[in-house]
């Protein structure tokens, strides 16, 4: 049986570096062996090899996505209580997992008490997306607005509106827990302006729509931002008790 020699194996190192084949380094000794004890073709050899770089480099990628996109934790849609919470629609929330609202660039509105998964639906499609390939980010909606308006601050606003545009799918967490003035109010509005059939939002919320006037300034604010949110929209509505309170009473 042969082996590498270590010339040959320092200069298939020196080319694996050179154009980062990071895997097919690791792992083409002992697919050498297999192929020899296997009489394995040339051809899929080649193929074995191309497969182990390429499943690598997706696992690699979707990490980091899954890194940059700052979920508050890793749930996922699988791990959902469905038998505890009768409301949660099951059919719905599995359709939007498969991100077919992606590409067509619709929305998600997310709406129900504190502590009925909200954040754990919006954070399982999320991964999804980070797994499929899509660029994710899962920001608080009080500290999205508090960054934006920092940076308008600092003549930055542009920028950073331009970077939350490369995002595939911006998902705004606890819609509810804050009181926008005219200036932030205008910044939020200038998001969801940016992404209207452009880009996709998954947004958390404890208010129902009917009562978003005590977000913004008023009812014509907040009628001009549902309008767009709405216009390509899936809306889940949660009712029941918390899985907070659930787990206390175990």
């Amino acid at each position: 049986m042969n082996t590498v020699d270590q010339e040959d194996a320092a200069y298939i190192e020196n080319l694996m570096k050179r154009f980062k084949l990071v895997d097919v380094r690791t792992e083409y000794q002992g697919l050498i062996k297999d192929a020899e004890s296997s009489n394995m073709s040339y051809l899929d050899f080649l193929k074995k090899l191309l497969e182990i770089e390429a499943e690598g480099k997706k696992c690699r990628k979707q990490e980091k996505l899954r890194t940059n996109a700052g979920f508050d934790s890793i749930k996922r849609l699988e791990d959902i209580d469905y038998s505890f919470n009768p409301s949660l629609d099951y059919d719905k929330i599995t359709e939007l997992g498969k991100l077919g609202f992606i590409e067509t660039h619709e929305n998600v509105i997310i709406i129900g008490p504190p502590g009925v998964g909200k954040s754990m639906i919006a954070t399982g499609i999320g991964l999804n997306a980070c797994n499929a390939g899509y660029k994710v980010l899962f920001i608080n909606a009080k500290d999205l607005v508090d960054q934006l308006y920092e940076k308008m601050q600092d003549g930055l606003l542009r920028e950073a509106l331009m970077k939350l545009q490369k995002i595939q799918l911006l998902i705004i967490d606890e819609l509810s827990y804050l009181k926008m003035d005219k200036e932030k109010e205008s910044l939020f509005f200038q998001i969801i302006r940016q992404r209207y059939e452009k880009g996709s939002l998954i947004i958390t919320t404890n208010l129902p729509m009917g009562r978003w006037d005590e977000i913004f300034t008023g009812k014509l604010a907040a009628t001009a931002i549902l309008d767009r949110l709405v216009h390509h929209c899936h809306v889940i509505s949660i009712t029941g008790e918390s899985y907070r309170v659930k787990g206390k009473k175990n």
